[in-house]
C-alpha cells in the first residue's frame, strides 16, 4: 500500500520538484540535463544536488546504514590525531585528556545527532534548512564558513595520510605525492555521490578498525611509559575542550546530507541515536589512544624521531616496526582509512558549492568533487611542513561559527517552527520573498563575537577574558547567539509578517 502510494506519487511529481528543466527554464540548465549527465547517472553517479528530496524518492529504509556512515568517518586516523595534540601542544597528562575528552564528547555530539534528524523528515539539505533562518542570501554567510572548515578537515586528512605513506618508504615517496594519491582517490568515491558513499562507508570502517587494533597491539608496550606532566592549569583545560568541541560541532553543519533520501517515517530516535553513536563511540577511545600515544613520544626514543621525521606517519611507522613488511602493510590501510571521512566530506563540500551563489545550483554536484579536490592538494602540501601548528590553529577556531550557527537552527525549529518539519516547505527553499531575510540570524551570530573574541585563547591570539578563563569562545558563541536571537528573531517576523 505504501510502495503504491509512492508510485503514484512519484508519478504526480513535475519535473521543477525534481530538479529537471520545465517549460521557460534557460539554456544553461537545459544543459545541465544533457545526454552526457544522464549517461553519468546511468553508471551510478548522483547528478542531482541541493534540490529538496521528494517524499518519493526518499525510500531508504536502512537507517542503520547512518551508523555505519559515521563510524567510516570516525574510525581512522583524524581521532587519534587529534587527541596528540593534548599532550604534545597542551602539555597534559593522559588522565586529564581523557576525562576532557569524555565529558565534552557527550556534550558536543548531541546537535550532530539532534540536526540530523530532520533529513528524512524534511529531505532537506542543512544549509538548505539554513536558508529558513538566515535566508536566501544571508545563508551564504555561513555556506562560506562551512566551506573553510569542510576544506580544512580534507587538508588535515589528506596531510596525515601522505605523511603516513611517505613514512613507511623512509623518503622515497614523498609526502607531497602521498597527499596527491589520498586525495584523489577519495575524490573518486566522492565523485559517485549518496549511494555509493553508503556502499563504500558501510564497510571501510572494518579494515580501518582491525588497523588500529595492530597498531596498538604492537605498540602498546611503551603506552605505558608516559611522560610527566605538571599538574593543568584551568585556563589549559578549557582550551583544549575548546579543541574537543571545534572537532565534533562543525559536524552538525552536515549531519542532514547523510539522511535525506531516508524514508520520512523514519524514527526521529534511531536516527539521532545512530548518529551520535556513530560519531561517538569511536571519537572517545581513538581520541584518548592519541593522547596516550602523545604521551609516550618524548619517552620512546624511536616514535620521538619518527614524530620529528614524518608527524605522525612517523608515529606510526615507528610504532609497527617491529611486524616488519606487514607493519607497513598496516600503515598503508591506516592512511587509506582517511578514505572514508574525505570522500563524505567532500560530498558535502559539492552541496555547499551549490548554495554559494544561486547560479551554482546549475553546475553539477559531482564537478565541483574535482574543483576542491583541486584546491585540497596544494593547501595540505602547504600545511604539512607546519602540521600540528596548523591543526591547533584550525580545529580551535572553527567552534566559534559552528556553535553560533547550531544555536540559530536549533532554536528556529524547536522555538519558532515548533519542531515542526512540515514547516520547512519545499515551495520556498529557493523564493527569497518567502524566506527570512536572515538579518536575526546572521546579526545575533555577528553580535555574539563581542563576547566571544575577548575569551577565545590561540597560538596567534589570547583574549583578556581567556587570560583568566581559558577559552570560553565556543560556549559564549552559543549562548549568547542564542539569547539574541529570540528577540531579534520576533522583530524580524513582525516587520515581514511571516516566518
Amino acid at each position: 500500500m505504501v510502495n503504491q502510494a509512492r508510485k503514484e506519487a512519484h508519478a504526480n511529481v513535475t519535473d521543477e520538484e525534481k530538479g529537471l528543466p520545465g517549460p521557460g527554464k534557460d539554456a544553461d540548465v537545459e544543459i545541465a540535463q544533457s545526454w552526457s549527465l544522464k549517461k553519468f547517472a546511468s553508471l551510478g553517479v548522483e547528478t542531482g544536488g541541493i534540490v529538496p528530496i521528494p517524499i518519493s524518492e526518499r525510500t531508504n529504509t536502512r537507517v542503520h546504514g547512518i551508523f555505519t556512515l559515521w563510524l567510516t568517518m570516525s574510525v581512522n586516523l583524524l581521532p587519534i590525531v587529534t587527541g596528540m595534540t593534548g599532550p604534545l601542544g597542551y602539555g597534559l597528562g593522559l588522565r586529564d585528556c581523557s576525562l576532557i575528552i569524555l565529558f565534552f564528547s557527550i556534550l558536543c555530539t548531541i546537535p550532530v545527532g539532534y540536526l540530523a534528524t530532520l533529513g528524512p523528515k524534511t529531505g532537506m539539505r542543512q544549509m538548505i534548512q539554513a536558508r529558513f533562518s538566515f535566508g536566501y542570501y544571508l545563508v551564504s554567510v555561513p555556506v562560506i564558513l562551512n566551506l573553510a572548515t569542510l576544506t580544512g578537515f580534507c587538508v588535515i586528512d589528506s596531510v596525515i595520510g601522505g605523511q603516513s605513506l611517505s613514512a613507511i618508504t623512509h623518503g622515497h615517496l614523498t609526502p607531497d605525492v602521498g597527499i596527491v594519491v589520498i586525495a584523489i582517490l577519495a575524490m573518486l568515491v566522492c565523485f559517485c555521490g549518496f549511494k555509493i558513499l553508503h556502499r563504500y562507508e558501510r564497510f571501510a570502517w572494518i579494515p580501518a578498525l582491525i588497523a588500529i587494533v595492530i597498531a596498538t597491539g604492537t605498540g602498546g608496550k611503551h603506552l605505558s611509559n608516559q611522560a610527566a606532566f605538571e599538574t593543568p592549569e584551568a585556563s589549559t583545560i578549557l582550551s583544549f575542550s575548546a579543541l574537543i568541541a571545534g572537532f565534533l560541532i562543525p559536524w552538525a553543519a552536515l549531519a542532514g546530507d547523510f539522511a535525506v533520501y531516508m524514508v520520512p517515517e523514519a524514527s526521529s530516535t534511531k536516527v539521532f541515536a545512530y548518529t551520535y553513536g556513530g560519531l561517538f563511540l569511536p571519537t572517545v577511545p581513538l581520541m584518548v589512544l592519541g593522547a596516550a600515544i602523545g604521551g609516550a613520544c618524548p619517552n620512546v626514543p624511536s616514535w620521538q624521531a619518527g614524530y620529528e621525521s614524518t608527524s605522525v606517519g612517523g608515529v606510526l611507522a615507528a610504532m609497527l616496526e617491529p611486524a616488519g613488511g606487514f607493519g607497513k602493510f598496516v600503515v598503508v590501510l591506516l592512511a587509506f582509512s582517511l578514505l572514508g571521512n574525505i570522500a563524505a566530506t567532500m560530498y558535502s563540500i559539492t552541496l555547499n558549492f551549490q548554495l554559494l551563489l544561486p547560479w551554482m545550483v546549475r553546475v553539477p554536484r559531482f564537478l565541483f568533487a574535482i574543483v576542491i579536490t583541486a584546491i585540497v592538494i596544494p593547501v595540505a602540501i602547504r600545511a604539512a611542513t607546519s602540521f600540528f601548528d596548523n591543526l591547533e590553529n584550525f580545529i580551535g577556531v572553527i567552534g566559534y561559527w559552528a556553535s553560533a550557527f547550531v544555536a540559530v537552527v536549533v532554536i528556529e525549529h524547536a522555538w519558532f517552527r515548533k519542531s515542526d518539519c512540515s514547516a520547512y516547505d519545499h515551495e520556498k527553499w529557493d523564493k527569497s520573498n518567502m524566506l527570512p531575510s536572515g538579518l536575526a540570524a546572521l546579526g545575533a551570530s555577528l553580535l555574539s563575537f563581542a563576547l566571544v573574541v575577548p575569551s577565545m585563547a590561540q597560538v596567534w591570539y589570547t583574549g583578556p577574558i581567556a587570560k583568566t578563563t581559558g577559552d570560553i569562545g565556543f560556549e559564549l558563541a552559543f549562548v549568547v547567539t542564542g539569547l539574541l536571537y529570540v528577540p531579534l528573531r520576533y522583530l524580524e517576523i513582525r516587520i515581514q509578517k511571516r516566518v
